[in-house]
């Protein structure tokens, strides 16, 4: 089982999204309704569809626009022990005043997304990895995948190294545990299915599933475009995960025409790329 860094935006989407086709939020949702005086530099009309989309303009704790900042740097404001709960989180995403207003223009924001899982947990009234079991993994048949914690490695658990010579792990260098913006752990054969469940309606609705994976917006510093949650092709019909972080590399891709999905995972910080660069190339996506 590999963490996927990024690549678990896509668990947390599909949850609050499961949460709007239910009812108990909506895209129109703002945040400070939910969060009440908590991150109070968050602006009063950014909503759950910025939150989803990269759109919020809200400060990010974990800036990618940064030119100085590397993956395998030291950067969390907090002993990595503490950030084990998304309550955790709140000190560590606080403090970062706004970019730009909401709805202004597409910016790549890690901190959003555990905004977004601090939003479903209290409009569910359940905690963030429980809520991802219930209304993503299990649904989708997922048999390994989980939030595990870095500090309780397992037989199955791939050790993230920070280089590709060396034995210096990424144990330091992120939460002990995943949350809203990534850290799950999963295997490839679970990424295939999971990718089959989104499109079948095991997850959420099938309409919701054409929305989180149509263009809401387009990255082109990313050569990309963006839906809710999912990465998509410049112009074809692929939809992506992609995760990087210290220790970790990760993409997975599917064609929802053709059915096709490859997802290529790395206990390393670059590990993953070359080959997925190889199959980009070789399959068009």
């Amino acid at each position: 089982m590999f963490a996927i860094a990024s690549g678990g935006k896509g668990f947390t989407a599909l949850a609050v999204v499961s949460l709007i086709a239910d009812g108990v939020l909506s895209l129109d949702t703002t945040a400070r309704s939910i969060l009440g005086t908590d991150l109070p530099l968050i602006a009063d009309d950014v909503t759950v569809e910025h939150l989803l989309a990269h759109t919020s303009g809200i400060g990010d704790y974990l800036d990618e626009e940064d030119e100085g900042l590397a993956s395998t740097d030291y950067v969390l404001k907090y002993p990595v022990h503490r950030l084990a709960e998304t309550a955790g989180f709140i000190p560590e995403v606080d403090g970062y005043p706004t970019k730009f207003p909401a709805g202004e223009r597409f910016s790549y924001c890690n901190g959003g997304y555990i905004v977004l899982a601090l939003i479903a947990e209290r409009a569910a009234d359940e905690g963030y990895h429980p809520l991802v079991q219930k209304r993503v993994i299990d649904p989708a048949g997922l048999s390994d995948t989980a939030f595990l914690r870095s500090d309780e490695p397992s037989a199955r658990m791939a050790l993230g190294y920070l280089y590709d010579e060396g034995l210096r792990t990424n144990l330091l260098n992120l939460p002990v545990r995943g949350n809203g913006d990534g850290g799950i752990y999963t295997t490839a054969a679970d990424m295939h299915t999971l990718w089959h469940a989104l499109f079948n309606g095991r997850i959420v609705p099938a309409e919701w599933a054409k929305t989180m994976t149509r263009p809401h917006n387009s990255a082109p510093d990313q050569g990309a475009r963006y839906g809710l949650g999912f990465w998509l092709s410049q112009s074809g019909p692929a939809v992506k995960l992609v995760g990087s972080d210290a220790g970790v590399s990760f993409y997975s891709v599917h064609d929802p025409n053709t059915g096709a999905t490859w997802t290529v995972l790395s206990n390393s910080t670059d590990g993953a790329w070359p080959v997925a660069r190889l199959l980009s190339e070789s399959l068009c996506d």
